[in-house]
């Protein structure tokens, strides 16, 4: 949190409509895997001149939130023009006049697990175990902290209600079986504990309970929030499509990926965590119907727009195109990817270093996020999952 990038970090004089330098992205390059000219499988080196540093800034501690807002709606809201670079200072509250009817909003529908167990190894050493997806009817996917990691064969007693066998370890993950009647999924709703982010320095509560998911959450699958979405009630939903918006949704259950640091120099060279998701035919089908009536799409945070990108992947790269189902997505968005379909983006303040920063920054353009990060400190915006909003508009 304290590291500097002279870019992020240097304060300019702000109010609330700033003009931005242009800032033209890089040409994307195509070349095979070998690097010859030759026939073979092309790949996009659109992220190669990137670096970490380039995402880096330093945050006061005290602008991280801990806490939710009074009220979901009662967050502040920066509203950045893609275009001009222009920035506005508003109120959640106000989202509804940057619409207009025959949008869609998508959202993202994933439920937080209670994703988090404690107990202790067979060999008696303390041990925090944090699911990061439910691979079968009783076991797990996991992240195992532990003074010495736990080998295959051996045992774990979580929460003094489950028995859990250690079957096997590939990277930094564990595969765990529950060994109990139950399945993982009901273990974990009574016994688990809510996996709250890393930067919010308190035990859950009863309130994060409510607060720590969205009011339309209905597929179980996330360890952590898709937080954009925090900041809506039903009330907000309804002024939505009272005025001719159209509501879709798709389902990406966020994993432990989301809170990693990139911890390579080149961008290139990092891997993505999967996460897996799903867009409906119904979804599909709406925004189809949207955009050919010249509806704008807005992506309610990076996870739905991870979607919507991984399913239009899958369409075979066809502008405008979305290939309805499931699937496991590990797309890398950095600036010079070329998006294909939303057009605004609601999202949170993301991490220094993070994936989502970077994911941002394509989408708004670097240059201008660097200048809104800028603004939002000086304003003293609440950054991250409990913080305030962001919509953007998508550079040209």
């Amino acid at each position: 949190m304290t590291s500097r990038s002279r870019d992020f970090e240097s304060r300019a004089s702000t109010n609330s409509a700033i003009p931005a330098r242009a800032c033209c992205g890089p040409e994307i390059i195509t070349e095979n895997r070998n690097g010859s000219n030759r026939q073979g499988t092309w790949v996009c080196r659109y992220n190669t001149w990137m670096k970490v540093q380039d995402f880096d800034f330093a945050l006061p501690h005290d602008l991280i939130a801990q806490f939710p807002a009074g009220e979901r709606c009662g967050s502040r809201m920066l509203h950045l023009e893609g275009s001009s670079g222009v920035l506005r200072d508003a109120l959640f509250n106000d989202f509804p006049r940057y619409l207009r009817a025959g949008d869609i909003v998508v959202l993202n529908d994933t439920a937080v697990i209670k994703a988090r167990l404690h107990g202790v190894k067979d060999s008696g050493g303390r041990v925090e175990v944090m699911v990061e997806r439910i691979i079968g009817s009783h076991s797990v996917l996991a992240l195992v902290r532990a003074s010495h990691s736990p080998k295959p064969g051996s045992r774990l007693f979580l929460e003094e209600a489950i028995e859990a066998s250690v079957v096997a370890r590939e990277g930094n993950f564990h595969t765990l079986h529950f060994d109990h009647s139950d399945s993982a999924m009901e273990l974990l709703e009574r016994h688990g504990n809510l996996p709250l982010p890393p930067y919010i320095s308190r035990s859950a509560t009863e309130m994060d309970e409510s607060r720590y998911q969205t009011t339309y959450a209905r597929e179980p699958g996330a360890v952590a929030a898709p937080t954009a979405g925090l900041h809506f009630d039903g009330s907000m939903l309804a002024r939505l499509q009272g005025m001719g918006v159209t509501i879709a949704f798709v389902t990406l259950h966020v994993g432990l990926g989301t809170f990693q640091p990139v911890r390579v120099e080149n961008l290139a060279d990092h891997k993505m965590h999967k996460e897996r998701f799903h867009v409906p035919e119904e979804t599909v089908e709406s925004i189809q119907r949207a955009t050919a009536a010249g509806g704008r799409v807005l992506a309610v945070g990076t996870t739905s727009l991870r979607a919507l990108e991984a399913a239009a992947a899958g369409a075979g790269g066809r502008d405008g195109g979305l290939k309805a189902g499931y699937g496991d997505t590990d797309i890398f968005i950095t600036p010079g990817y070329r998006l294909r379909i939303v057009q605004r983006l609601l999202t949170n303040f993301h991490l220094p270093r993070s994936t989502l920063l970077m994911l941002v920054s394509a989408f708004g353009g670097l240059e201008n996020i660097r200048r809104a990060y800028r603004h939002a400190i000086n304003e003293r915006y609440r950054f991250f999952s409990y913080g305030d909003a962001m919509l953007i508009e998508r550079q040209p």
